[in-house]
């Protein structure tokens, strides 16, 4: 498999593949890992939701925590990690929803949704922060608060908007 560029987050797969039909065709895949998406609910029910730059829209979004599954990792450890480094606090259950494909035209990340909840303060010794890239606002709303942010265009993320038809 020729990889034609490697990154730190994804890779690009440039090769020849045979379609069902016997027709072969070059293609172009960007190899991602699994991603866990993070539904995380408050004790009352609210959602916590995050705010954070997006480099690639070039703008400040608001969207449910979301992160990749790293090498040797389970997507629960994941879903667990993402949750205390994103929002700073650790789930007391994590909850396999489903995987989805958002973009299986030129991708083969899968989506993996997981609700989360009886969130606490993590241990006092707790190393886990977020990333060196991300700067990251938090915000408890309602379900309906919520669905009214992606009505008015303030939440443009199809996860979060996706995740909040979950709940």
């Amino acid at each position: 498999m020729p990889i034609v560029f490697k990154g730190r987050v994804f890779s690009v797969e440039v090769t020849e593949r045979q379609f069902p039909n016997g027709k072969t065709h070059e293609v172009a895949i960007v190899r991602h890992n699994p991603s866990v998406v993070i539904i995380p609910i408050e004790d009352d029910g609210r959602v916590v939701l995050i705010r954070q730059y997006r480099a690639s829209i070039d703008r400040v979004m608001w969207e449910v925590p979301a992160g990749r599954v790293d090498d040797g990792e389970s997507p629960d450890e994941a879903a667990a990690r993402e949750c205390e480094e994103e929002i700073g606090r650790v789930p007391g259950s994590v909850e396999r929803i489903r995987g989805l494909f958002p973009t299986p035209g030129f991708c083969d990340e899968e989506l993996i949704f997981y609700k989360v909840s009886g969130l606490r303060p993590p241990p006092p010794d707790s190393t886990r922060r977020p990333d060196p890239d991300e700067d990251i606002e938090t915000r408890s709303v309602t379900v309906d608060e919520a669905r009214g942010m992606v009505e008015r265009g303030e939440i443009i993320d199809l996860k979060t908007a996706y995740a909040l038809t979950l709940l």
